[in-house]
């Protein structure tokens, strides 16, 4: 398919995108939102104070993982999440890569050429048993490059330098403490090597949209397991990493970061 093509298919869908996000965003406006987040302190049924907080996601992705393409599918599809992914992979990644918080695999489809070995972690079993059997439709040749692994992103057990690309696509708003897993991704890649992150969180353009996202936070932490609010430039910052390329789109809360 010719770039021509791709650049006319990507503007149909982030036009797309732009309704979708901007009728949200008048909702927002016409409705009013409560920006302090006041449902933080809730005590849950199950005693959690709060979701936002409190470090037992992993079962949340336990439980969601047989639904979770289904219930995101269409809202990728929409918003242009899917071309999003490719680019960043597409022009970005190579040599040995490693994806950390790969859920389902969602990324599968879109590991160039130019990447010869892929290995898949996260820390729900669930979740990569999806991502394995999304992986046996594929060829044999194919399946070759690929290794799945159960593990956790703040404390791989890989050697310094392991890898020539490292990936995480929308994990920084699940991590326990994401700025770790942001430097443990620094030790395994290798010098020279990129680090790719396509992630979601605070909009610093459109506070309506951010003070949304507090309000409901609680909300989506306890279904999701996914704190949407965070600010991924602090972390991003705090982590140390050397920005190369920063893009937004989504009025400010998707955020596509090549680092080095």
């Amino acid at each position: 398919m010719s770039m021509s093509t791709y650049a006319r298919r990507f503007g149909l869908v982030a036009v797309s995108g732009t309704v979708y996000v901007g009728a949200v965003y008048l909702g927002l406006q016409l409705y009013g939102v409560d920006r302090k987040g006041n449902d933080r302190q809730a005590i849950s049924e199950e005693g959690v104070k709060s979701y936002v907080f409190d470090p037992r996601r992993t079962t949340t992705f336990q439980n969601i993982a047989y639904a979770y393409d289904d219930q995101i599918e269409k809202d990728e599809l929409v918003m242009g999440i899917n071309l999003l992914r490719w680019a960043l992979l597409y022009f970005h990644a190579k040599g040995e890569l490693l994806e950390v918080g790969a859920g389902t695999g969602r990324n599968l489809c879109y590991f160039p050429s130019a990447v010869k070995k892929v290995v898949l972690t996260d820390s729900s079993d669930k979740m990569l048993l999806r991502a394995k059997e999304k992986l046996c439709n594929m060829s044999e040749d194919e399946r070759g490059r690929y290794e799945v692994i159960e593990a956790d992103a703040s404390n791989l057990f890989f050697p310094d330098n392991s890898f020539d690309t490292v990936v995480d696509t929308f994990g920084l708003c699940s991590f326990d403490d994401p700025v770790a897993v942001l430097k443990e991704l620094q030790r395994v890649c290798k010098p020279g090597g990129k680090i790719l992150l396509l992630e979601h969180g605070r909009s610093k353009s459109y506070s309506g949209l951010s003070g949304y996202l507090d309000k409901h936070a609680e909300r989506h932490a306890k279904n999701w397991g996914c704190v949407w609010n965070r600010d991924i430039d602090e972390i991003v910052e705090a982590s140390g990493l050397k920005l190369e390329k920063l893009d937004n789109w989504h009025f400010g809360t998707t955020y596509y970061i090549v680092c080095k």
